[in-house]
């Protein structure tokens, strides 16, 4: 007698939003899982953030604590700020992922478990004693032990690939695994591996045929009993990408170059986590970009000099140790008074520091990292795509008033990713730019009475030579002068002509209550985390502001009077106090720092916790 097997009960359970982190071995693919569930997640339309994070060190040993790489994503159906502070579900490929990961994983969180990698030797690798899929301190959560390994070969045996080969799309698996788990199509994920192997067909067909045994694979066995559903979010009306901090910064630039009419010319050295501009301008060639990779950071910032001094939109890109490198060609762009741009992408330090985490400690070297007296504007994006726009506004005020403009971003914003809105070209003010031309009374150093930017008049114009240096310049004429009140005046006209920029800064309007007990002040990348808190709190009834700076010198006109309106003024960064000690001194209010130096952004409990202490 025959008997029908019943198909196992399935439930969808609807959710807000949902956290999930894919780790492994800095060659598992876990950048690239992450990624494409990221994309299919974006392109369903769930708001999002990301946090990919890489290991520190190139070739650490595989399987062991150094080499872990992973990446989180947050998504939901309405705004998300943060990449989440804790994990719903932990996909862990060996027990040095687990170790490292799992104290972020929620109690009864999901926990995914390549059981193929749980053998002695991986365990040593991880410092394990004992095996923790059989010592029950994996109690407290959703255990699905997994061959992922095995039953990847097994997919993919008719295809005639190497084990190795095999194994390597093993993050496929996965990935169809929590497809199916969050109700994702896999749709895109094919059509972003046909483009990628469209010269090795076989490899688009052994990753496919992974994703399908990964979601077939939850779609058959009885352990997984519910999936879950995240609605898309209500964005506002538009064309979305989803975009990175660097893309991001990348693109501003071109459409800075496209709104100016100018050519945009890139001078770079490659760093971490700095060189995916260059690659990004690298491609943007037909819109008459050029990009020059340099032998060194001196070399490429002098480039850049050279580029702004013949008359094209000069911009130049590093992270803290180049910036150093570049300092005193920085002065020389601001002796000169050249248009230029220089985006520092923070990275954990001194030195070599922690090349692939993410800090906020170079905002002295931004402010004051100069010999002598060598003031320079100074911005900072919050967002991923804001990145874009900051860029734009970086390259409007070089080129209008004549003056180097440093941007800062970090590795978070850097590698981190948000959909994006892409704007359309009425959107985009148009940056007007007036070369000299007429050689009749010309003098270098005449200044345009509002802004007191010089002329910019390109080499090779007829009648408009003149001498271009480090040495201290005549006032007007531009000739070398060495008169001790020349020297005083042309110090102050060059501080002057960057705090007149101030006149162009919007006033600050702080996010929440008005006025109140603590307002949180803010710059870069704690945007999310503090815009994520400050709801928390003003919904347990705390009066509490936020105050975000994109304009970090000069600063708001009125950012003064906005801090006395707060009995209590904390300020979060990712370094030691920088901004905390400028607010300190410029405005003589009793700030508290928030600080934090571990190469991870803030979570959103720890700035909500920092506000309940102040508040006693």
């Amino acid at each position: 007698m025959a008997t029908t097997m019943e198909a196992p009960y399935r439930r969808k359970e609807t959710l807000e939003s949902a956290v999930i982190r894919f780790a492994g071995d800095s060659g598992d693919g876990m950048q690239i899982t992450g990624s494409q569930f990221t994309n299919t997640s974006a392109l369903f339309g769930n708001d999002l953030a990301t946090f990919p994070d890489f290991p520190a060190e190139i070739r650490a040993p595989a399987g062991t604590l150094p080499g872990v790489s992973g990446f989180q994503v947050h998504f939901g159906a309405s705004d998300v700020h943060t990449p989440g502070d804790a994990v719903d579900a932990l996909i862990a490929m060996n027990p040095a992922a687990l170790k490292v990961n799992l104290g972020d994983l929620k109690p009864n969180g999901l926990l995914i478990v390549n059981t193929d990698n749980f053998k002695e030797q991986d365990l040593k690798k991880a410092k394990l004693e004992k095996s923790p899929l059989e010592d029950h301190s994996l109690d407290a959560y959703r255990l699905f032990p997994v061959e992922l390994t095995r039953l990847t070969r097994a997919a993919l045996k008719d295809l005639g690939l190497d084990a190795k080969s095999m194994d390597r799309c093993k993050n496929f698996f996965a990935l169809g695994m929590c497809y199916w788990l969050y109700n994702r199509s896999m749709e895109p994920t094919y059509r972003w591996l046909d483009d990628k192997f469209k010269t090795k067909p076989v490899l688009a067909e052994a990753n496919k045929l992974a994703m399908k045994a990964g979601y077939a694979y939850c779609e058959a066995t009885e352990q997984f009993q519910t999936s879950y559903e995240i609605p898309p979010a209500k964005l506002s009306p538009g064309v979305y990408r989803n975009i990175s901090g660097n893309t991001a910064l990348a693109i501003g630039f071109v459409a800075a170059a496209q709104r100016s009419g100018l050519r945009l010319f890139q001078g770079s050295y490659p760093i971490t986590p700095a060189s995916d501009v260059l690659h990004e301008l690298s491609t943007y060639k037909q819109f008459g970009v050029t990009t020059f990779q340099a032998e060194d950071e001196i070399a490429a910032v002098c480039a850049a000099i050279g580029a702004a001094y013949a008359g094209q939109l000069a911009i130049t890109t590093t992270s803290g140790p180049g910036m150093a490198l570049k300092m005193e060609a920085i002065g020389l762009a601001v002796m000169t008074e050249l248009p230029l741009v220089i985006c520092d992408i923070q990275r954990g330090g001194p030195s070599t520091g922690l090349p692939t985490k993410t800090e906020q400690a170079d905002l002295f070297q931004a402010l004051f990292g100069r010999n002598s007296e060598a003031p320079l504007p100074v911005l900072a994006a919050s967002t991923p795509g804001d990145c874009f726009w900051i860029a734009f506004e970086a390259a409007r005020l070089a080129v209008k008033h004549m003056v180097p403009v440093i941007v800062l971003t970090d590795g978070y914003l850097a590698n981190g990713a948000e959909p994006w809105r892409v704007p359309t070209v009425d959107e985009l003010p148009k940056i007007d730019v007036s070369f000299r031309t007429d050689p009749a009374d010309f003098l270098p150093y005449e200044r345009d009475p509002k802004t007191l930017a010089r002329p910019w008049a390109i080499p090779g114009t007829p009648g408009l030579e003149h001498r271009i240096g480090g040495i201290e310049k005549q006032e007007r004429t531009g000739n070398v002068n060495y008169e001790p009140g020349n020297h005083e005046r042309m110090v102050k006209i060059r501080a002057e002509k960057v705090a007149r920029i101030a006149d162009e800064i919007p006033d600050v309007v702080p996010a929440g209550d008005p006025d109140g007990d603590v307002l949180l002040v803010g710059w870069g990348s704690t945007y999310g985390s503090i815009t994520a808190a400050l709801r928390a709190l003003r919904a347990r009834g705390r009066r509490v502001g936020h105050v975000h700076l994109r304009h970090l010198n000069p600063l708001p006109r009125n950012l003064g009077e906005v801090l006395r309106r707060y009995r209590r003024v904390v300020v979060p960064e990712m370094n030691l106090g920088q901004l905390l000690m400028v607010l300190r001194a410029k405005y003589l209010v009793d700030a508290i720092g928030l600080n934090k130096v571990q190469g991870k952004p803030f979570r959103q409990d720890e700035i909500e916790q920092k506000v309940e202490e102040v508040l006693g």
